[in-house]
């Protein structure tokens, strides 16, 4: 005769089997296809994707044909895997790619991120999230309206140095902060950054956006308004259309200022914060390694990691446990929203709200 399971046992057995197929799509490495294969897809993520744990490298999407070859060989990315932009859509119809890397230019940030989450595949967006604000709500719509998972690749955010930092400041260690300073600049750029109807603007788009989100970590609050001067011009055929530098205040609710600064002409890598009893700093504080820090009381040391493999497989874990990603789509609205208020204070030369 053949046993009969009791009523009692049944639920235990379903319970076990949903268990087992909950592990193994826990333990299942997701597939990330990056979009643009420049000096950072090259350097830093693909790199980085060997070292995951919850995502690998599963295709390319590039415009050079002359990439693909050697992409092929290092990485060992299947042909039917290998993508241009006049055949992204069809990634839909690959189950082998389920999250989307856009390291793209800015200004094609929103027409990638929509197409993307339109072929139903989770997306990480390089910062800044767009050029306009009203592109990032686009973009957060579309992937909402898709059913799908939107991240900014905001990586020191998975930075110890930068955790330990943000713990000092919320955590008040050494009373309030009352006084911010943030600074990012590079003496060498070249390419489509020097482009204004690329990037969508200067060294504020690219290096300043750390300024901002180190204002926003380090003061646990948002900016209520912001003054801003544009640097002189040393080169003006390379610098056409965009600053070659800017300053900018932003001021929060409590009356904290952080005093901000950004380049194309001037290497800095700073964030500083004086507290009520002493103060804290990170230099270089947005590298892609080498982070070090100190405070009035010591050195802020931390092993150095991998940020890009620790925002990736964040990202990963977020989507196969169904949790929020902690550096969301709407992280990068309000950084982009903060971004148009300081142009626009640079222009008029008075202080703008900022919504």
């Amino acid at each position: 005769m053949m046993p009969v399971l009791s009523a009692c046992n049944q639920p235990a057995s379903n319970e076990k089997r949903e268990e087992k197929q909950a592990a193994q799509k826990e333990a299942r490495k997701l597939g990330i296809a990056l979009a643009g294969l420049g000096n950072y897809s090259s350097g830093q993520l693909a790199p980085a994707l060997k070292e995951t744990a919850h995502c690998y490298l599963a295709g390319i999407v590039t415009g050079t044909p002359g990439k693909i070859k050697e992409w092929k060989a290092k990485y060992d990315i299947p042909d039917n895997n290998i993508y241009n932009y006049g055949n992204f859509d069809s990634i839909k119809d690959n189950p082998a790619i389920d999250i989307m890397y856009i390291v793209l230019p800015n200004a094609l940030h929103a027409e990638y991120v929509i197409r993307a989450a339109a072929a139903g595949k989770h997306v990480i967006c390089e910062k800044p999230m767009a050029v306009t604000a009203a592109d990032c709500s686009r973009m957060i719509a579309a992937c909402k309206k898709a059913g799908v998972m939107l991240s900014i690749g905001y990586r020191l955010h998975f930075e110890p140095h930068t955790k330990e930092l943000i713990r000092l400041a919320n955590e008040k260690v050494f009373g309030p902060v009352k006084k911010i300073i943030a600074q990012d600049g590079m003496a060498k750029v070249e390419g489509w950054r020097l482009d204004k109807q690329l990037a969508g603007g200067g060294p504020l788009m690219d290096v300043g956006i750390y300024c901002v989100q180190a204002a926003r970590y380090t003061s646990g609050m948002e900016p209520i308004a912001v003054t801003a001067q544009q640097g002189p011009t040393t080169d003006p055929a390379k610098f056409k259309g965009i600053e070659e530098s800017l300053s900018f205040q932003l001021e929060f609710p409590n009356g904290l200022v952080a005093e901000c600064e950004c380049s194309y002409s001037k290497d800095m890598n700073l964030l500083h914060a004086d507290a009520e009893k002493g103060w804290f700093e990170l230099s270089p504080a947005y590298a892609y390694e080498g982070i070090t820090g100190k405070t009035s009381a010591g050195k802020i040391e931390f092993p150095g990691v991998t940020q890009q493999a620790l925002q990736m497989d964040d990202f990963a874990m977020a989507i196969k446990q169904k949790r929020p990603s902690p550096v969301p789509g709407e992280m990068g609205l309000q950084d982009v929203k903060i971004l148009e208020a300081i142009y626009k204070a640079m222009a008029s030369g008075k202080k703008e709200n900022i919504s």
